[in-house]
């Protein structure tokens, strides 16, 4: 038997448990090996100055766990098959940040409401009931349902019964779960708007699904090419398009809506609609064709992404389908942020956080577009003042991926917009603008502006990979 070197120092928690995780990390990493008798009970309780019951009682565990075995006569022995030849855990993943990150899709984590959040959790707390806690409807609690049918109706003029409503854990649930409810009916053809967001693109293709591109103009989608496409349902973000910045025009929506109401499906991911700064935002398209239009929403644009919480309005059609759906995924989303989401609703709260974050991000937006004109004057922005992002056409001989290189050699992180087409087009990046204050966002132009001259006339090889710089960002949340 070889000496066996055990860290005991004065850790904290109950001796036995000490000494079982001593052990049991000794046999993992391979200094104790499969077979290899341990020192009898009682010598090893003399070494550690510990009474014999510390190690009998880590034995028992250890050999319950099926480290250890213990066989009359042999003595206590490590178990076969659970060390891998003296192999280490594997060393921790360090995520290191740009100093400059304008990958879209973030709001400023930092202004999270923290306080008033952790009050509406023990608001929601003090007043829920048992039950509330329990295995409750898979489509949400009802105090929520109820708040958010109320708050889409008077803000973005959603025609939404509390039954129609139903929680999911962020956009990306709601889109996957609707994938599914359609498979069962026959599995329909789908079209996003194109250019569109990465992450949609790759949570289509990952459920079975090929999407359809229909272009976007300055207009919004063009809804005569989706009609042309024989696509049956249509992903669409209209209230500010991703990553292009356009809003659906008058004409335009009347044109989807009926496009929907003669047998379509029109998905609305109504994703950063809170956030109109030159005038009030148009109501969502859902309201327009109610029973055609599937509408969705979340809180990672407006709070924080990892809260995990949206919700989606139905037709009446798939209600009950989407909510066996979210039944089988995960049996409903947590509770406590059901109920602590229904008290910011209720109390206004919500409210007042919206108020107090426009403004400073308006003020972000236009600080960043005023430093692009300045240090990138070859770059055309597009939008309208609205959302969390910029859109910026490059010069045509530009390759968007060389520009995003050079932007990270300085510390710069941009979105491509190239993984997010279907059809060929000119180079673009989409620039977050929300997550930085003022003079970091001036300072991250001028370096960008340095990085489009560094790549300036440089053109990408046919057939030459895309990648995404600034990860999958955009709408999907």
């Amino acid at each position: 038997m070889r000496e066996l070197l055990i860290t005991w120092g004065d850790g904290g928690g109950e001796l036995a448990g000490r000494l079982v995780r001593e052990l049991r990390a000794a046999v993992r990493e391979g200094r104790l090996v499969a077979g290899e008798r341990l020192p009898a009970s009682r010598v090893l309780a003399a070494q550690l100055g510990v009474s014999r019951g510390v190690v009998v009682e880590a034995y028992e565990q250890l050999a319950a766990e099926g480290y250890l075995v213990g066989r009359q006569g042999s003595g206590t022995r490590v178990a076969a098959g659970v060390a891998d030849g003296g192999a280490r855990p594997p060393a921790r993943v360090v995520e290191t940040e740009p100093r400059y990150d304008l990958k879209p899709g973030t709001p400023d984590l930092g202004m999270f409401p923290r306080a008033a959040w952790a009050g509406a959790v023990r608001r929601a707390l003090q007043g829920a009931e048992n039950r509330d806690l329990g295995y409750r409807d898979p489509a949400g609690l009802p105090q929520l349902r109820r708040e958010l049918a109320a708050y889409l109706g008077r803000v973005r003029a959603v025609v939404a019964e509390p039954e129609r409503v139903m929680a999911i854990n962020g956009v990306g649930q709601g889109l996957a779960l609707l994938v599914q409810v359609l498979a069962r009916r026959g599995r329909p053809r789908i079209a996003v708007e194109d250019p569109g967001s990465p992450g949609t693109l790759a949570l289509l293709r990952a459920h079975g699904v090929r999407p359809i591109g229909v272009p976007v103009d300055e207009e919004g989608l063009r809804v005569g090419e989706l009609a042309a496409s024989g696509a049956q349902a249509v992903l669409v973000t209209p209230a500010h398009q991703y990553p292009t910045g356009v809003v659906l025009s008058a004409r335009r929506r009347t044109e989807l809506a009926a496009w929907a109401r003669a047998g379509g499906l029109v998905v609305e991911d109504d994703y950063d609609a809170e956030f109109r700064y030159d005038r009030e935002p148009l109501g969502a398209v859902q309201g327009l064709a109610p029973e055609r239009t599937v509408y969705l929403g979340s809180l990672s644009k407006t709070l924080a992404p990892g809260l995990r919480l949206g919700w989606a309005v139905l037709p009446g059609r798939l209600a009950e389908d989407f909510r066996q759906a979210k039944q089988y995924a995960d049996l409903g989303t947590g509770a406590i942020d059901q109920l602590a989401f229904a008290a910011l609703l209720e109390s206004g709260g919500y409210d007042r956080h919206l108020r107090t974050v426009r403004p400073r991000y308006r003020a972000r937006r236009d600080a960043l577009a005023e430093a692009l004109r300045t240090h990138l004057p070859q770059a055309r922005l597009q939008g309208v003042a609205a959302g969390l992002h910029l859109y910026a056409d490059l010069p045509a001989d530009t390759d968007e991926q060389a520009v995003a290189d050079a932007a990270a050699r300085r510390g710069v992180r941009v979105a491509t917009v190239g993984p997010g087409r279907l059809a060929p087009g000119g180079p673009a990046l989409a620039l977050g603008c929300a997550g930085l204050p003022e003079q970091r966002l001036r300072e991250a132009a001028a370096l960008l502006g340095e990085a489009v001259r560094e790549a300036g006339g440089t053109v990408r090889e046919a057939g030459g990979a895309v990648r995404d710089v600034g990860g999958l960002g955009g709408a999907v949340s």
